[in-house]
């Protein structure tokens, strides 16, 4: 009988197994950030395993590592930095944004001894990279003061050296991405000088995109893929607490990192609307970033979105 029963349960589990096998894989690349929550989540809480795909997420350390993953098609979508992929697309790379990652969640981080705005005149600031929100957020911030985009000495940097380049004196403040704004203020060798939400309300940063091709080819598993994603965002509002555990399979970080991270950080309603895109794009283009911007019903897909918020 207990022979019977183990072979039982043998079978059932080789039957599974061979079911999650033939599943088609999902390839989605990120960077470890809180801004690619969503996909956290939508992974954790199915355990990677869907009714017609499996989800694998492939962390990058780089955005042009990532980038060129994307575009050689060497992975079917990613979490990105919105301006990334409407470069991307701008050269000829069919990609259609679907969602955004969060809205708002930027803060702009300055050395202690920096008492306001003016007195960032002069000195070393970071950003990720020029194709960014961040980019835009700082124009945006120094216009605020009645700076120019030249008054201040514009660095690039990997998001995950700001911190210690602050600590270092390096740079006397930065935009990125969370969670580095929040490692600056928790470790006491920074403080917040504005939220991207003071700057720019509902700013656009993070987004998720995929290639058109595997859309074309895979239209019940992008709409399966596309739904929990976004029901992942409405699970992160309503399980906040649930949802710090899932990031630290992630990210490294602390407590206390993460509470002052999400505190700035809205996943509600992620749909890519045209007037913030377009004011993205503006600012892009004015800052001679791109020439030709692809038209947002070329880029934006809101066909999986639309359908789900109509249910």
């Amino acid at each position: 009988m207990i022979k019977k029963t183990f072979l039982i349960i043998a079978i059932v589990f080789s039957v599974l197994f061979s079911i999650n096998a033939s599943k088609k894989k999902v390839l989605i690349a990120y960077i470890p950030i809180t801004h690619a929550l969503p996909l956290y989540v939508e992974k954790d809480l199915a355990n990677g395993s869907f009714d017609k795909f499996n989800l694998e997420l492939i962390k990058f350390g780089s955005w042009p590592e990532l980038m060129d993953a994307l575009n050689t098609g060497k992975v079917d979508g990613a979490s990105i930095l919105l301006p990334l992929g409407i470069k991307a697309k701008e050269q000829g790379i069919d990609l259609k944004a679907i969602a955004l990652g969060h809205r708002d969640g930027n803060v702009a981080i300055v050395s202690n001894d920096i008492v306001d705005l003016l007195a960032l005149k002069g000195k070393t600031f970071a950003i990720p990279h020029r194709l960014s929100a961040h980019n835009v957020l700082l124009l945006k911030m120094l216009e605020k003061g009645n700076m120019k985009y030249t008054d201040v000495n514009i660095v690039e940097l990997p998001p995950p050296e700001m911190p210690a380049a602050l600590a270092e004196k390096r740079i006397s403040g930065y935009l990125v991405a969370e969670p580095f704004g929040a490692k600056a203020v928790a470790l006491g060798i920074g403080k917040v000088l504005f939220e991207s939400k003071d700057i720019w309300q509902d700013s656009v940063c993070c987004g998720l995109v995929l290639r058109n091709d595997f859309i074309k080819k895979n239209k019940e598993i992008a709409d399966e893929f596309i739904t929990e994603y976004l029901n992942a965002g409405t699970y992160i509002d309503k399980n906040l607490e649930k949802s710090k555990t899932i990031i630290k399979n992630y990210i490294k970080v602390d407590d206390k990192v993460i509470d002052l991270s999400l505190k700035w950080i809205s996943f509600r309603d992620l749909k890519i609307y045209q007037k913030d895109y377009d004011e993205l794009v503006k600012y892009l283009a004015g800052f001679g970033l791109i020439k030709n911007p692809p038209k947002y019903d070329d880029f934006v897909d809101n066909s999986f979105v639309d359908k789900i918020i109509k249910k």
